[in-house]
């Protein structure tokens, strides 16, 4: 069989079974009369395994060693080729987010996507303080994809980028609710953490309801982010939070702050003060703990907070009496 009618059955051009002569991997088995390369079956089924080979991605020389090495063994080559491969799709990932980022910032010319990819660079960059600049021009100079702000805000781990980025997503107007989401089912509960502190700056229903599944959370600190913003925002669900929060001196003062925003209906107020009064029951609070819970019933109006306080100014422990009495003197003054 001459060289064209094996470059139709094989799918590979002529020249490329000269470049694979040129490098030892097939020889025609003879030539005819006027000098043309004759190809046998068994070159025609060699060239077929060495287009298989090539797809797998090895290079020729590897195809090579493959074909004609006796002692070649393939399972090292074929680890490092799916080490190259995850490698490749993960910088193809990369990019095609970064298009989408950038398609989704809806460029009007080309000045637009050169700052656009500018401002998403700056946001990746390992300098926090650039990371910082880029969060806070994002708002008034060059518009950031939602989702883009949104996965910074999850993956920062200083303070001060984070807040500007917490910051210009609120001023986005679009929380990325979604993402936001995906960060609250995390498995990383500083992930989860950063998702709650993200929503609570977001002062909308879409925000407050994933705040409330973030009460079951198993992680005490992200509930004990979750349950303040909540409790300001009149969700009754969260006093069992803000009560261990109390009692446990986690966050205790906005915990109390944000019970003493919930007592504002009479209702919610009672059933606020008689938790904190069996969290007093006898052996069940030291005197700091009784401390801090009542300092937090100073803002619990009705009769069950004045008759807990009334019974703490008389506590063995002298802080703990002074503190309730203090509290109590005030309330008799309003």
């Amino acid at each position: 069989m001459l060289i064209g009618e094996v470059a139709r059955r094989a799918g590979v051009s002529a020249r490329m079974l000269r470049h694979y002569e040129s490098l030892d991997l097939v020889r025609p088995t003879g030539r005819t009369a006027a000098g043309y390369r004759r190809y046998t079956a068994e070159d025609i089924r060699r060239i077929f395994h060495i287009e298989s080979l090539r797809s797998l991605g090895l290079s020729l020389r590897d195809v090579g060693r493959a074909l004609d090495e006796p002692g070649f063994t393939p399972s090292e080559l074929v680890d490092d080729l799916i080490r190259r491969t995850r490698e490749r799709i993960a910088g193809e990932t990369e990019l095609l987010t970064r298009l989408r980022r950038i398609g989704a910032a809806e460029p009007a010319d080309w000045e637009d996507v050169l700052q656009t990819t500018a401002l998403l660079q700056a946001l990746g960059s390992k300098s926090a303080g650039r990371r910082q600049r880029a969060a806070l021009s994002s708002v008034d100079e060059v518009p950031v994809p939602v989702e883009a702000l949104v996965e910074a805000v999850l993956n920062e781990t200083d303070p001060n980028v984070a807040g500007a980025l917490r910051w210009a997503l609120a001023q986005a107007g679009d929380g990325g609710w979604a993402l936001l989401a995906e960060g609250l089912g995390s498995p990383a509960a500083e992930v989860r953490k950063r998702a709650v502190q993200a929503l609570a700056e977001i002062p909308d229903d879409e925000a407050t309801a994933l705040l409330r599944g973030a009460l079951t959370d198993p992680d005490p600190v992200v509930r004990g982010h979750a349950a303040p913003v909540l409790g300001a925002r009149g969700v009754a669900e969260a006093i069992p939070t803000l009560l261990d929060m109390v009692a446990e001196e986690t966050n205790a003062v906005d915990a109390a702050d944000a019970l003493s925003a919930l007592a504002g209906r009479p209702a919610t107020a009672e059933v606020i003060a008689t938790r904190l009064v069996e969290l007093l029951a006898p052996g069940t609070a030291g005197p700091s703990a009784r401390r801090r819970l009542a300092e937090a019933l100073a803002d619990i109006p009705g009769p069950t907070a004045s008759r807990a306080l009334a019974g703490l100014s008389h506590d063995e422990d002298r802080t703990v009496a002074l503190t309730a009495a203090y509290v109590l003197g005030l309330r008799d003054t309003h």
